[in-house]
């Protein structure tokens, strides 16, 4: 035991005497805003999925693949890299340390293989195709584990700027697939592929590994007099990560346009990782503002009871953002417990029974059975699946048209940062909207996004002279906004309770899009007119390759417009309201709505909305 005397003094006057203290630095790494910086490099780690064509040749020469072969291994990395429900699962019962740990070993088991196979280590016999799909899978399914474990934990600590939240890391790991290939030109000089799938498989998985203990749920900080969370850091958070993307952008084309010697690639990796390290300087800016925060309120408390003495005990000692635990049970709780379960009668009248929108008692049932959940889930398979579709054949509508190769290479490379684009616009730009006096509700948002696509497969399908190149941008912006406003929505409407399985679920929508407008639409097309075309090995050219696929794509886009809209008009109460107010002081923990002046019609109707929580949705 020791004993504190109630004279805190005066704040501290030099900034660095305070930084360098290992009191300090205990601060910043046990502080919320490090799990934020811990995130974004989980997140840039977690995109070796993105990269599959890179090293692909080089698994199909030293296995002897076919094209078809091959394809079923990409199929099975998709799937690996779209199924996230166990680590959702997962999440719910364990802490993000388990998960994390957990993705690290599936990387390991998936790509450590993968790498002996294309290096030709293994024994003399050719691996077999289950094994090598197996470990594709495996090992693609790692980055859900990394997302699970990452995201929900930062959505969980920021609920109140959750669409931010979720637009920045999402927006990183559009990146990450462009920062493996500069990593890979840069150790390895970019002549054997065999290297790059070795960086996936350890990389990954060391970076994981490290920053395993940092990631964690934080209690989230008493909001005086019901003011709102600051955005300021992660705006910081944008810039670097705009900074980032921007460089990328420049090396990609660098790389399309001169041959660039060893040297210059090796040297190219430092303003990477300069880049990739800056977002520290921020959180350790904003740990220095709340420890001054501190002082101050504690040297006022002292200026009015001068002489109290607190008895404070070493082991109840806590540093950054962690005393407020005192004060506030954290939420979610540290160690999330599995709900109960429901059997017979009941639990089907409390499937059909849900809370009101936005409460945390939502169970995994009562969210996949709602109204809600179908139509967003239905409006996302129709977007993801034409964006999807258009991103992965976009090679193949290249040839088909006839652009040449260096052409097609450039704005296949370059998807990932308009997809990134996308991603921090859509986030951001929610968040902004929603609190604003407009109040637009992320529906209307996606419903836009929507739209927006169609103007680009309807560019893919006229095949007129160069629209491939705004068709490219406009598609991967779309494809990039919809996962910010999708996941948004459901911690949205759904709560945070078990965000973990259903932040995976709508993930989902992913695979099951691209498999109905990609495999059975457009890959049908394609094939029956290069058979009419009579063409080398399957290849067709031409505009109608793909035309008629993407006027179907279009009027399934504009249908999961229609579909979104509903959802607008069943979420419109929801969203003029109050989202954010049970996350303030003084909230109850439920739902509060601001009820406009204007006129009795619209409280009324906000007034049925919550009487109406309990129906079926």
């Amino acid at each position: 035991m020791v004993f504190d005397a109630g004279t805190a003094g005066s704040p501290s006057s030099n900034p660095l005497r305070v930084i360098l203290t290992r009191r300090f630095a205990r601060q910043v790494l046990t502080g919320r805003w490090f799990t934020v910086f811990a995130s974004i490099l989980i997140m840039a780690s977690s995109g070796a999925s993105y990269i599959f064509s890179s090293y692909s040749s080089a698994l199909k020469s030293s296995l002897g693949y076919d094209q078809h072969t091959l394809n079923t291994v990409a199929l099975a990395k998709d799937l690996g890299a779209s199924l996230g429900l166990l680590a959702g699962l997962l999440n719910e019962v364990v802490p993000p340390w388990a998960v994390l740990a957990a993705g690290a070993a599936a990387n390991l088991a998936g790509y450590l293989p993968l790498y002996l196979f294309v290096s030709g280590k293994t024994a003399a016999t050719t691996p077999p195709v289950w094994l090598v799909r197996g470990c594709a899978f495996v090992g693609a399914n790692a980055q859900t584990f990394a997302a699970t474990g990452a995201v929900v934990t930062c959505v969980r600590n920021f609920p109140e700027t959750r669409g931010v939240v979720l637009g920045l890391l999402e927006g990183v790991a559009a990146l990450s697939g462009a920062v493996f290939t500069q990593l890979y030109y840069s150790l390895c000089g970019g002549t054997h592929p065999e290297s790059l799938v070795l960086l996936v498989a350890v990389l990954p998985a060391a970076v994981w590994v490290v920053l395993v203990t940092t990631v964690r749920y934080m209690p989230r900080p008493r909001r005086r007099g019901g003011q709102e969370a600051s955005v300021d850091p992660f705006f910081c958070f944008l810039y670097l990560s705009i900074a980032l993307a921007c460089f990328l952008l420049v090396m990609i084309v660098v790389r399309q346009r001169v041959e660039m010697s060893r040297s210059a690639q090796a040297v190219a990796a430092t303003p990477l990782v300069i880049l990739m390290m800056m977002p520290l300087g921020v959180v350790t800016k904003q740990e220095y503002k709340i420890r001054r925060e501190r002082e101050v309120d504690a040297a006022l408390v002292m200026v009015r009871d001068p002489v109290s003495i607190t008895v404070v005990d070493e082991a109840d000692k806590v540093s950054g953002d962690d005393v407020s635990k005192a004060e506030e049970p954290p939420f979610p709780p540290p160690a999330p417990t599995a709900q109960k379960p429901c059997i017979g009668s009941r639990c089907i009248k409390t499937t059909f029974r849900p809370p009101a929108r936005g409460e945390e008692d939502y169970t995994i049932l009562q969210a996949v059975c709602s109204i809600d959940m179908l139509l967003l889930f239905v409006a996302a398979v129709c977007g993801a699946g034409g964006t999807v579709t258009a991103i992965d054949n976009m090679g193949q509508i290249g040839e088909a048209l006839g652009y040449p190769s260096k052409s097609v290479n450039t704005f296949v490379s370059l998807v990932s940062i308009w997809t990134y684009a996308g991603r921090v616009t859509a986030g951001y730009a929610s968040e902004a909207l929603l609190a604003s006096r407009l109040r637009v509700p992320r529906p209307l948002l996606l419903t836009l996004v929507l739209l927006l696509s169609c103007a680009g497969h309807l560019l893919v399908a006229s095949g007129a002279a160069n629209a491939l190149y705004p068709a490219s941008v406009v598609v991967g912006f779309c494809f990039g906004a919809q996962w910010p406003l999708v996941l948004a929505v459901v911690s949205d409407v759904f709560g945070l309770k078990r965000y973990s399985t259903l932040y995976n679920l709508g993930a989902m929508a992913s695979p099951v899009g691209s498999y109905v407008l990609g495999v059975r639409v457009a890959g049908r097309l394609y094939d029956a007119q290069a058979a009419r075309q009579g063409g080398v090995g399957g290849v067709c050219l031409g505009v109608e390759c793909y035309r008629r696929a993407f006027l179907i794509i279009t009027a399934a886009t504009v249908f999961g417009a229609a579909v979104s809209v509903a959802l607008v008009r069943r979420t419109w109460a929801f969203y003029r309201g109050d989202v954010y107010a049970r996350f303030r002081e003084g909230g109850d923990g439920r739902q509060q709505r601001l009820v406009p002046e204007q006129g009795k019609e619209e409280k009324e109707e906000d007034s049925d909305a919550m009487v109406n929580g309990g129906g079926m949705r």
